[in-house]
């Protein structure tokens, strides 16, 4: 097959890809504007190389006409949760959307592979518009916790480096490296609810003070630079308190102020 029929077959997989890690990271950020916590906290995706496609249906016979039906992981889309708990939530999630179906779903998060690996691997169709017209490319996303990818990268490597054929003691260590990393995430599980509520309020306060900044910013068209300094020396000596009930407090009172000054614009007598 020519190089160039090579890119016109992989470039719909490429729109997918970027369409969906868009999507997901869009998902992500809209839980934390909202105050909330977010089960997913990174997203990534590749499209398989043309040498990595040609190795893995030489490895499978799978002829060169076929692989679009056959390689069901030519896209792929990685979404890392913080704890084991998030996994089930994000595939949840996927599973209710409405711009992709689901066709096949494995949990290698309960059926550990015998390597160590652990994820859980959904296969979604997913229709992407091209000049051509609309094409359905199937993509598979992955969904582990941190600790999961820290240790699937590191094994990664080493299957790239001997070519699949890792030495037993290597083997052994990665096997003993995947039993910790379980410990790990039952650890990090046992305290799930303190770590949520501390990066809930973290990202409470974050969205506050932007939307404090935000206004102070809009009141510079509005007031007199002395009444904004004072506004602005208020909000650094509260911000400095760590109260994030002063800072709400100080906030509302700032909503106040600022829609005062709007008042006066809108008002025709003054």
């Amino acid at each position: 097959m020519e190089i160039q029929l090579w890119r016109e077959i992989l470039m719909p997989y490429d729109v997918a890809v970027k369409e969906l890690v868009h999507k997901f990271e869009h998902l992500m950020h809209e839980y934390r504007s909202r105050g909330m916590y977010s089960p997913i906290e990174q997203v990534c995706g590749r499209v398989k190389t043309i040498s990595s496609i040609l190795e893995k249906a030489q490895k499978k016979k799978i002829s060169v006409d076929e692989i679009e039906d056959h390689l069901l992981d030519i896209a792929g889309v990685r979404i890392i949760c913080q704890f084991v708990e998030d996994i089930e939530k994000v595939v949840e999630l996927i599973r209710n959307r409405t711009d992709m179906e689901v066709v096949s779903e494995k949990d290698y998060i309960n059926h550990m592979k015998d390597s160590g690996y652990r994820s859980y691997h959904i296969i979604v169709n997913y229709k992407v518009q091209m000049l051509t017209g609309e094409r359905e490319v199937k993509v598979e996303i992955q969904v582990r916790t941190l600790a999961m990818n820290f240790w699937a990268t590191i094994e990664h490597s080493l299957q790239y480096k001997y070519k699949k054929n890792i030495p037993d003691h290597i083997k052994e260590k990665l096997s003993n490296a995947a039993e910790a990393i379980i410990v790990l995430d039952n650890e990090m599980s046992s305290v799930r609810s303190e770590i949520m509520d501390a990066q809930n309020s973290l990202q409470i306060q974050s969205n506050l003070v932007s939307d404090i900044l935000n206004t102070i910013q809009n009141l510079y068209r509005l007031a007199n630079k002395r009444e904004i300094l004072k506004i602005q020396d208020e909000f650094y000596r509260i911000y400095e308190l760590n109260d994030i009930e002063k800072l709400q407090r100080f906030g509302r009172e700032l909503d106040i102020i600022a829609e005062g000054y709007r008042a006066q614009l809108l008002d025709p007598d003054i």
